[in-house]
């Protein structure tokens, strides 16, 4: 695929299916956004299980497995999160892939971020990865573009799978 062009979320089934991968996701940020967009593909029930909407930090504590601490010295909006937003999916869900996403789409700052921050998070077989975003626009614009790069970074990772077997 060319760097300039993001993998859509048809590609992601694909390469999910070519793989014999399952896929699920973890969503603060997006709230659903991204499941969303991979449920719109048909075949997606062959490799989508599900995803968790963890808007809070409750739910990203009990569901996901997020530790109280760092939730709590980090705040939400942080690569460490995100990524364990992804390693908790990935269990909760029995996936092989997992995607996350946690960030600021405004109105205002949150949690010493500025809207815009967004942070992916992946976890599958070669263990976690993350992927900072300064994404400019209004809060629908911020949650769309994420919702695209969420879907790109996962499938981006799947791909890379090729290299490592």
């Amino acid at each position: 695929m060319a760097d300039s062009q993001l993998h859509t979320a048809v590609d992601l089934i694909q390469l999910a299916v070519t793989h014999g991968v399952t896929i699920g996701t973890a969503e603060s940020l997006t709230g659903g956004a991204v499941a969303a967009a991979i449920v719109d593909v048909p075949g997606a029930s062959d490799s989508l299980e599900g995803g968790v909407v963890s808007y809070s930090h409750a739910v990203k504590e009990k569901t996901l497995g997020v530790s109280h601490e760092l939730l709590e010295r980090q705040g939400a909006v942080d690569p460490e999160v995100a990524e364990a937003m992804a390693r908790g999916a990935r269990a909760a869900l029995g996936v092989d892939w997992a995607v996350a996403t946690t960030g600021v789409a405004g109105p205002e700052p949150h949690d010493g971020q500025e809207i815009g921050t967004v942070y992916l998070g992946v976890s599958g077989p070669r263990g976690e990865d993350h992927l900072e975003l300064r994404l400019d626009g209004g809060r629908a614009a911020i949650r769309r573009e994420s919702v695209s790069r969420a879907i790109d970074f996962l499938a981006s990772q799947i791909e890379l799978t090729d290299n490592f077997q």
